[in-house]
């Protein structure tokens, strides 16, 4: 023990034990378990107060952590992963109830968003359009209907109201239009008595361009086609149409033909669709039809007709630029986050994640549509059984090569979070769902 002690003294003396300690903590903190200015920090300590052992303890002592710091350490040492060896991460968690940065790694590489991009779309819509806004399938007729009395073989007259010109079906781009809907506007026209259309039945497909598909999709993606008249999330609503009308007996002198309405058209009925019923299906499914659907509403802001991508983008634009961002750092290809020239950053989601937390109006219509871990949407099947389960609500996004996740969560001192992590490059997304899952739960736990 005696040769211990001597020995220890002597390499204490030497320097050689400070220099043991200097190695031994910056592979700490290169691990994340501690930070990088503790080492500095004690090993100048150590190199002050070498003559005992009492004095070293003391140095290396680490002082009390945050709860920020213990989150950010947590996160930190997940990204010792080989997976990102060969692929791209970045990552932003924020403490939405102190209002302050906890960490952040990559946050602002421009990286694919996938699905994730649907947050983008909605706060923007839920910002500028409201969360009140109705999408509309309209009914409009050239003129007032006419009530015509025709003789009957028996000398008594019969009431038959008649549409003198044609009849319009403007599309409002409604993708949960179905068989009730149809059957809706078919009612209205029996209602009033109409059982005759002089005119054509005129399909209004003009409120956006004829682009069927959204730029930079694949060719083999097999989604629906972007039109604003649609039955069933697909094209066929003329057949179903003219079906119906035919089943209440209302006969069509004209033609079931496609044309744009005239101005002079006025109103005959509106099928609303509050918006929040779309959103709902937009997030907790990620489907990109009603992505595309919102998307196009925002487009609509910028004129009745014909509208496209650039003007959709122009809208989201708008809001990044309120927010503090340069809109010209990212590319907002589509409203679903389908397209392969989307690219956004874990700052800009959090930006936006942030701005909706911190809007009442916004948050409310925005949380209950977020995927919940272990429940719903496209998270019931991921983090059961942690911390996590039940708590994070969150937008997942999968493309191939991309896999994302952002959201929200509580953490255990009750501080509620928002988190973006973007997972980019992968050949196996589920490593990247997995890593995210992880990241969750550290910040739950």
């Amino acid at each position: 023990m005696k040769r211990l002690v001597a020995l220890f003294m002597t390499l204490s003396r030497s320097g050689v034990f400070v220099l043991l300690l200097f190695f031994t903590l910056q592979r700490m903190a290169a691990q994340g378990v501690i930070d990088s200015d503790v080492v500095t920090q004690t090993t100048a300590q150590t190199s002050i107060n070498s003559e005992g052992l009492d004095s070293i303890i003391s140095a290396t002592a680490t002082p009390q952590r945050t709860h920020a710091q213990v989150l950010a350490e947590r996160v930190r040492g997940l990204l010792h992963d080989p997976l990102f060896n060969n692929t791209q991460v970045g990552i932003c968690v924020f403490d939405l109830t102190d209002d302050s940065l906890i960490y952040a790694y990559h946050y602002r590489y421009r990286l694919r968003p996938a699905s994730n991009a649907k947050i983008i779309t909605a706060v923007t819509a839920l910002d500028l359009l409201g969360p009140d806004y109705m999408y509309r399938t309209t009914l409009l007729t050239d003129y007032e209907p006419d009530s015509i009395y025709v003789p009957t073989s028996d000398s008594t007259v019969m009431r038959r109201v008649v549409l003198p010109g044609n009849l319009y079906v403007h599309g409002g781009f409604d993708p949960l239009l179905g068989a009730a809907d149809v059957s809706e506007l078919v009612d209205q026209l029996r209602k009033r008595g109409i059982s005759e259309i002089c005119g054509d039945v005129v399909l209004d497909y003009s409120m956006k361009d004829e682009n069927r598909r959204g730029w930079g999709w694949c060719w083999d993606d097999n989604d629906p086609p972007l039109v604003s008249l649609l039955y069933n999330g697909k094209d066929e609503f003329a057949s179903v149409f003219f079906s119906r009308l035919a089943e209440v007996g209302i006969k069509i002198d004209g033609r079931m033909m496609g044309d744009v309405t005239p101005d002079t058209a006025v109103v005959f009925y509106q099928k609303e669709r509050p918006i929040t019923e779309v959103l709902q299906t937009m997030m907790k499914a990620s489907d990109n039809l009603y992505a595309e659907s919102m998307f196009y509403q925002l487009a609509a802001q910028c004129g009745p007709r014909g509208v496209g991508r650039i003007e959709g983008a122009a809208m989201v634009d708008s809001l990044v630029e309120r927010l503090g961002l340069d809109h010209t750092v990212y590319e907002f290809a589509d409203g679903s986050g389908l397209s392969l020239y989307n690219y956004a950053t874990p700052e800009l989601l959090l930006t936006f994640l942030r701005y909706a937390y911190q809007e009442p109006d916004i948050y409310q219509a925005l949380l209950p549509s977020l995927p919940v871990a272990g429940r719903d949407g496209t998270l019931a099947k991921r983090m059961r059984g942690t911390s996590a389960e039940g708590n994070v609500q969150a937008k997942t996004g999968t493309v191939t090569g991309v896999s994302t996740l952002s959201g929200y969560c509580t953490a255990s001192n009750g501080h509620r979070l928002a988190f973006s992590i973007m997972n980019n490059g992968l050949r196996n997304s589920a490593q990247g769902r997995a890593f995210q899952d992880r990241v969750c739960v550290a910040l739950t736990k």
